[in-house]
């Protein structure tokens, strides 16, 4: 007797439907998979015989021959537990196949037949909407991931018997229901804020202008300056993030298993510190069964690269096409994956070994050779991708025992709102959503220039040796800066304080 049943596989950030075909057969008793399995797919017939005994039914003493189609499609992960042992008990009658049909599965059995969490179920969700089914039957803890998705019952279950008793309709169970604004307005406050930093206003600016237009920054001072304070408060003045924002983030951590059980939805802007130490598949995804990165676990969010040379130039260096491009290509032999990452990225680095070169108050220990060599380590096409570099030099005494503070968040990012509204304005129906995105098309029409910012702009290219891009990411500063103001034409001004946001640029020709 042959039963079918629909489950699912993750390939980048998308689910596809899987046909789970279960056959019984006489014959000597043996258990084979087939369809492209990889080894926890292989593994499961050991914890699916477990899993049924022990929830109180017989496992069959016959031929068992499981077919997971397509099978061209390699089918990963422990999800294909349940849709396995639930089509070995429909095919020896112990529960109706009428509703099967219905719903997809997904869950990993332990041996004693509870059902345990799994990865992507979100995007197992939205592959079941696809495919036109009632619902999906997924573990408790994954429950309201899978209730996102309009149009899709999520049914929770704890056991594999709940499942039979649900099928065999002995059993009602209430599709969970998951009120995403509500848990996203929840999720808003912050425990940082601006407003904490003393001093530094020069560096706060520029955090606006990076918010502002989504430009990618780096922070250079001596150890001790507020870098990684920068940095962590960023977030606070990007404007609150959308439902749609959120599911896509969301979807890429539900493929990753970094929800948290019975979570359902990312509330807040994600922000991800990588150590120094880690390795190129950890930063920007891989391995044998490609998995998100750090770029893309940052997506709508913001990356933060403390202590930048020390990273492995390998890693670094992996870093320019998703910078430019807003998504990674993962290619193994298993399988091809995409993951998106667009993200914000804000790099921190002392300016020389000892981190004092150029201090007020400390004095540098370090050769100019020393110095050339450690900023040599950011290669200079890396550089030209980050649009801001900020100075955060240490503070005098008076600004740290100063009682005022500065501003808010939200009264940072209420200007940042505005004008990222006119950006969405002016970028309507095209492929660029922020600024820093124009290709050049957007630059040319969006980003012209009057004859006093043109002279400007060559003296500048000129004196201070600016690549190509470098000059493209002036412009573009620019238009985010007169964003701010609410002018609608680049005015010289802002040309002249974009270019102070590329210094850094001269230490590293």
């Amino acid at each position: 007797m042959i039963v079918k049943l629909t489950g699912s596989t993750v390939v980048g950030i998308d689910a596809y439907p899987v046909t789970v075909e279960v056959d019984l057969s006489s014959g000597l008793p043996q258990f084979s998979t087939v369809g492209l399995p990889d080894i926890a797919v292989r593994e499961s017939k050991d914890r699916i015989r477990a899993a049924v005994k022990n929830s109180g039914y017989p496992f069959p003493a016959s031929r068992v021959t499981v077919n997971l189609a397509p099978a061209d499609l390699r089918k990963e992960g422990t999800g294909f537990d349940l849709p396995i042992a639930v089509g070995i008990l429909a095919a020896q009658g112990l529960i109706e196949q009428a509703q099967l049909k219905e719903y997809m599965l997904a869950g990993e059995l332990s041996l004693d037949g509870s059902v345990k969490g799994v990865r992507g179920t979100l995007c197992a969700s939205f592959a079941a909407r696809s495919a036109g089914l009632k619902g999906i039957i997924l573990p408790r803890e994954n429950a309201a991931e899978g209730a996102l998705v309009e149009g899709v019952d999520s049914i929770p279950v704890a056991c594999l018997a709940e499942v039979v008793e649900f099928f065999s309709g002995r059993k009602d169970i209430t599709p969970v229901r998951f009120d995403a604004a509500l848990h996203l307005r929840e999720g808003t406050g912050a425990p940082n804020d601006f407003q904490d930093i003393r001093g530094q206003e020069a560096a706060k600016r520029a955090m606006e202008i990076a918010a502002a237009g989504l430009h990618n920054v780096l922070l250079l001072g001596p150890p001790g300056s507020g870098k990684t304070m920068l940095a962590e408060r960023l977030a606070t003045i990007l404007p609150e993030w959308n439902l749609e924002e959120a599911i896509e983030t969301t979807k890429i951590y539900s493929v990753a298993g970094l929800v948290r059980p019975r979570n359902g939805l990312m509330a807040a802007r994600p922000f991800r510190s990588p150590h120094h130490t880690i390795s190129d598949a950890g930063l920007v995804g891989g391995g044998n069964n490609p998995m998100p990165g750090e770029i893309s676990l940052a997506h709508h969010g913001v990356l933060f690269l403390d202590e930048l040379p020390e990273f492995r130039k390998n890693a670094l260096e992996t870093l320019r096409q998703p910078l430019e491009a807003g998504f990674v290509t993962i290619a193994r032999a298993a399988a091809t994956a995409t993951y998106p990452a667009r993200f914000l990225l804000v790099a921190a680095m002392n300016p020389c070994p000892c981190g004092y070169f150029g201090d007020r108050a400390r004095t540098c220990r370090c050769s100019s050779q020393q110095v050339r060599q450690y900023q040599g380590r950011v290669s200079g096409p890396l550089m030209d991708r980050i649009d801001l570099h900020i100075d955060v030099p240490s503070l005098p005494y008076r600004d740290l025992t100063g009682s005022a503070s500065g501003e808010s968040s939200a009264a940072i990012r209420e200007r940042v709102v505005r004008a990222q509204h006119i950006q969405e304005q002016r970028f309507d129906g095209g492929t660029a959503r922020f600024n820093a995105h124009m290709g050049e098309r957007e630059l040319t029409r969006h980003c012209a220039i009057d004859g006093d910012s043109r002279r400007l702009l060559e003296l500048a290219v000129e004196r201070l040796g600016f690549s190509a891009r470098a000059f493209s990411r002036i412009l573009k500063l620019g238009r985010t800066i007169a964003d701010l103001e609410g002018e609608p034409r680049i005015l010289s001004r802002h040309v002249a304080e974009a270019i102070q946001y590329r210094n850094l640029d001269r230490h590293l020709i």
